[in-house]
C-alpha cells in the first residue's frame, strides 16, 4: 500500500511539473510573437544609422546559463524579467533613433503582451524577487549606453543589438520547457 502511494505520489509530481512545462500559449503563440519581436527589431535596424562600436557591458551569458539549468517555472520568471527589462529599456527617449515611432511602439506591444502571457503560465503567482544582478545589467545598459551616450541614435543601435541577442537567448530558453 505504501508502495502504491508513493508511485502515486511520483507520477502527480511529474504530471505537475510536466504540466508547467505545457503551456498552451507557449506551445502555440511564444514562437510566433517572438519572431515577430526579432523581426522589428530587424525592421528598426534598417532605420537607424549603422554603429560599429560594441557595448562595454558583458551580455549575462552567466545569468542564462544559471537560468538554463533552473525549475521550469524559474525559467519562465527569468524570461518574464528579460522580457520586462526590455519593454522598460525602450520606453526611454529614443527620440535621437531615427527610428519609425509605430515600429517601437509595435515592438513593446509584442513583448509586453510575451512577458504577460509567459507570466500567467507561472503556477506560483507568489511574490518572488527578481534576479538582481539582471536588473543591474538593465541598469547599466541604461546609464553607460544610452545616458553616457546622450540617449544618441549610436547608443540605441548598440542596445537594438543588445536586445536582438536577449531576444534569442530568452527564445532559445522558453523553447527549452517544451523539448523537456
Amino acid at each position: 500500500m505504501l508502495c502504491r502511494m508513493f508511485s502515486v505520489f511520483v507520477c502527480l509530481s511529474l504530471y505537475s511539473s510536466a504540466s508547467s512545462l505545457s503551456c498552451r500559449w507557449v506551445d502555440h503563440k511564444f514562437s510566433h510573437l517572438s519572431r515577430t519581436s526579432m523581426d522589428l527589431l530587424d525592421t528598426l535596424a534598417h532605420n537607424s544609422t549603422n554603429s560599429t562600436e560594441d557595448s562595454e557591458n558583458n551580455f549575462p551569458n552567466n545569468l542564462y546559463s544559471q537560468a538554463s539549468k533552473a525549475s521550469a517555472e524559474d525559467k519562465l520568471r527569468f524570461s518574464v524579467q528579460i522580457l520586462e527589462e526590455m519593454a522598460a529599456l525602450f520606453e526611454e527617449d529614443h527620440s535621437n533613433a531615427s527610428w519609425e515611432e509605430q515600429t517601437v511602439d509595435h515592438f513593446l506591444i509584442v513583448v509586453t503582451k510575451q512577458a504577460d502571457s509567459l507570466h500567467s503560465c507561472i503556477k506560483s503567482h507568489g511574490h518572488k524577487r527578481k534576479n538582481k544582478k539582471l536588473q543591474m545589467y538593465f541598469k547599466r545598459l541604461s546609464h553607460r549606453v544610452l545616458e553616457q551616450m546622450g540617449h544618441s541614435a549610436e547608443s540605441w543601435e548598440l542596445i537594438r543589438k543588445e536586445m536582438k541577442a536577449h531576444l534569442m537567448k530568452t527564445d532559445q530558453l522558453v523553447l527549452s520547457l517544451l523539448s523537456n
